[in-house]
């Protein structure tokens, strides 16, 4: 038997108590909120809180999942050679509870933004909608469903609350 290949990650929209967001910039994906690819034996808890500190040196804790997002397209990395397979998101609303703000291997800035100013800074498409399922959370989680096929398309399939 064949298992199948799919990429699971957690996005952590971070918010200071304030009403700022966490945003990094990622070399190749300019501003997002923090967040990756879980490793091996990692859940998803403990695999946000480690992007996050990783990606900004900002400690912080997990308070309630708003969305599972699936992307169902194949596409290739950013050496135009490597496939990288179907996807499946994570992302939670995340508390800002220590740290210092750190730019690290993986990003070269990271800043606090106000809220609805975020989406001046996002110009993905594919983590625009995400962010815009945070900003219209109603208490139940999200599932979107789009596919990727660059950077600058994202074909939304399915976008609905489970």
């Amino acid at each position: 038997m064949t298992f199948p290949t799919h990429i699971v990650s957690a996005g952590g929209i971070v918010e200071d108590g304030m009403g700022n967001i966490l945003l990094v910039k990622a070399h190749d994906d300019g501003w997002v909120y923090p967040g990756g690819i879980t490793e091996v034996g990692e859940n998803l808890i403990d695999g946000v809180i480690r992007e996050i500190k990783e990606e900004s040196g900002i400690d912080a804790t997990v308070s309630h999942l708003i969305s599972v997002v699936s992307n169902s397209a194949i596409h290739k990395w950013y050496d135009g050679l490597t496939d990288v397979p179907t996807k499946v998101m994570f992302d939670f609303v995340c508390k800002a509870a220590g740290g210092e703000l750190a730019a690290s291997d993986e990003t070269s800035e990271c800043k606090w933004v106000p809220k609805e100013k975020v989406l001046e800074f996002i110009t993905l498409p594919g983590i625009r909608l995400r962010y815009e399922a945070y900003l219209n959370f109603n208490g139940s989680v999200n599932y979107i469903e789009y596919a990727t096929e660059t950077n600058t398309d994202c074909k939304v399939k399915v976008q609905r609350l489970v």
